[in-house]
């Protein structure tokens, strides 16, 4: 089985090597930066010489935490070519998030940059760098790339990129890897404890990723493939990387936000760039939504052919405004459903015959090779249509995780012991009358925030740690723009003085401990939680005390105090009308 990655860069160089293989959308509009194959694989090579020179050897693991740029992607596929393993961090994610990816893959070196660009704004990645590698023993070397002239601290494990990679060989032998080696480790949250490296491998991730890329957005040579993803998420790397560069294609980085400088920037870049593939988020279409669709009509979308949705399940409002505003009502939308641990899109619109329909808001088709069954509580499979359940693959398909790093144990647990013989997605779906399938959201304890998925386990555990908190409960509620929030229940030690300055410290300790997406949008004081007479929190009845439907909480025998509800009750009431009273 001969290195993979010569499928990414090699081949393309040998036919046509002045091919654009990555456009730069930088976050000053029009300032676009078009890479091509040749120049990729020469950045490659000198990166993979530096590291190395480093002291990297195959089987390694490297941080990347990095946004998203052709440095990044060049780090990523020389890891790949030397057979050392990439685990490429969010930049969003705080020190101590990273810290804790580096040390559970023990990472000998991590890739960063002096300062991110994003939104207009400089974001400090060298400091949450160094404050990071504080806590971890395994890393060796900080190779630190520039974005802005602007200077940071270097120490003595902080080398600059871009002087060592101008000294090296722009040559590299790709190390011979075999089908199983692994080619990265990417992070992602359970619904219990810290988040898990799931480990994808060459040669089914890969093959995985460039067929689906291929068939569900029906690429073809010459098209522009815009996924705004960021790389730090599984979508980044299937469909800003791994796919496209396998195809040949010309892959957009996008490193801005979709309302910088104004809501008009996706329409904009889609318009300079003649993008064909648009893939992003249902969040940001909502969030794009609210400002009307001028800022669309203002731009000539006649590029675009697809449309595609990612990362949660898209609404019917979004999906109607994505398919008649942004694509005209003539473009092919495709939600696509599939996870970190599948590697790949499962289910989507698309492959299908010629024209075959397209219903609003659902995912519908399994691709090849994905048997998707439904189960019920019982662990039997719902057979026939117009049925919901569990949702579970019933076969083995190339792209899936092979294991959790470090805790194969773990893998078993999570996915393959609910439904012995089927891999247990985590989410419920409904298949139609017409046999297709509609995802309806996760079964567990973990919530998608603006398409970010998180263990409401990791937030609790964030604001447990504040000494006047001995007990937190999160749920998820709607949330008109980030599909879910997560809403805080805290109970606070009797001596507490100034509970809004505990409030405050929450924020913040969530901030520090995961990243600003996950702090919760509300935080509720309450004196006790509703518990069972074995201990655990009932936070179903929490979701439904939010949700306005306390008169239907259903069985709530198990109750250890049920005169709790009531409590909770007026206390939510009390911070309503205190909220309507600010406002």
């Amino acid at each position: 089985m001969a290195e993979l990655l010569v499928n990414c860069l090699d081949q393309h160089v040998q036919k046509s090597p002045e091919s654009v293989a990555l456009i730069w959308e930088r976050d000053e509009p029009g300032t676009e930066v078009r890479i091509t194959y040749r120049e990729l694989l020469e950045t490659t090579c000198r990166l993979a010489n530096t590291l190395k020179r480093h002291g990297i050897r195959r089987g390694d693991r490297v941080a990347i935490y990095m946004p998203v740029s052709p440095l990044a992607v060049a780090a990523m596929l020389a890891c790949a070519r030397i057979g050392a393993v990439h685990t490429v961090v969010f930049a969003g994610f705080s020190a101590e998030s990273l810290a804790g990816r580096i040390n559970d893959a023990k990472c000998k070196v991590v890739i960063t940059l002096n300062q991110g660009l994003r939104g207009g704004r400089v974001v400090e990645l060298k400091k949450i760098v160094d404050e990071a590698v504080k806590h971890c023993p395994t890393i060796q070397h900080v190779l630190v790339a520039h974005r802005t002239d602007n200077k940071v601290h270097m120490g003595h494990r902080d080398i600059p990129l871009e002087q060592e990679m101008a000294k090296e060989d722009p040559v590299c032998a790709p190390e011979s890897m075999g089908s199983e080696d692994m080619l990265f480790l990417l992070y992602t949250s359970g619904s219990t404890g810290t988040p898990k490296g799931l480990v994808h491998t060459q040669a089914g991730y890969l093959l995985y990723a460039a067929l689906t890329h291929r068939l569900v957005f029906d690429y073809r040579p010459g098209d522009v493939f815009g996924c705004v993803a960021d790389i730090g998420w599984i979508t980044g790397h299937s469909y800003v990387v791994y796919g496209p560069l396998c195809n040949g294609a010309t892959s957009v980085l996008f490193e801005s936000t979709p309302v910088y400088p104004d809501a008009g920037r996706y329409w904009e870049t889609v318009q300079r760039l003649k993008i064909s593939q648009f893939y992003g988020a249902p969040t940001a279409v909502r969030l794009l939504l609210k400002y009307g669709d001028s800022w669309v009509k203002k731009y000539d979308r006649s590029s675009l052919r697809t449309l595609g949705s990612v990362g949660e399940p898209i609404n019917f409002e979004a999906w109607e405004w994505l398919h008649k505003v942004v694509g005209d009502s003539r473009c092919t939308l495709v939600d696509t459903w599939w996870q970190t641990e599948t590697g790949g899109i499962c289910i989507a619109p698309r492959p299908s015959e010629e024209g075959a329909e397209i219903l609003p808001g659902m995912a519908m088709r399994p691709f090849f090779g994905i048997v998707p069954v439904l189960m019920d509580e019982k662990g039997k499979v719902v057979e026939g249509n117009n049925v919901s359940g569990a949702l579970c693959l019933s076969q083995a398909w190339p792209g899936m995780a092979r294991t959790i790093y470090g805790d194969h144990q773990r893998f078993m647990e999570a996915y393959f012991k609910p439904y012995p013989g089927h891999y247990f997605t985590g989410d419920g779906a409904y298949r139609t009358e017409g046999g297709y399938y509609q995802i309806t959201g996760r079964m567990d304890d973990v919530i998608n925030i603006s398409g970010h998925r998180l263990g409401t386990a990791e937030i609790e555990d964030a604001m447990a740690s504040h000494p006047a908190v001995p007990e937190t409960a999160v749920i998820g509620y709607p949330h008109d723009i980030k599909g879910e929030a997560a809403f805080a229940f805290i109970v606070l030690k009797d001596n507490t003085g100034d509970t809004d300055a505990v409030v405050k410290e929450l924020k913040s300790a969530v901030a520090t401990k995961i990243a600003k997406y996950a702090v919760p949008d509300q935080i509720l004081v309450v004196k006790r939680l509703p518990k069972t007479r074995s201990g655990k929190v009932m936070r179903r009845l929490l979701r439904k005390i939010i949700m306005g439907r306390a008169q239907d909480l259903g069985d709530t025998t198990t109750l250890e105090d049920p005169s709790v509800i009531t409590e909770i009750l007026s206390a939510y009431q009390k911070y309503k009308d205190k909220q309507a009273a600010s406002q």
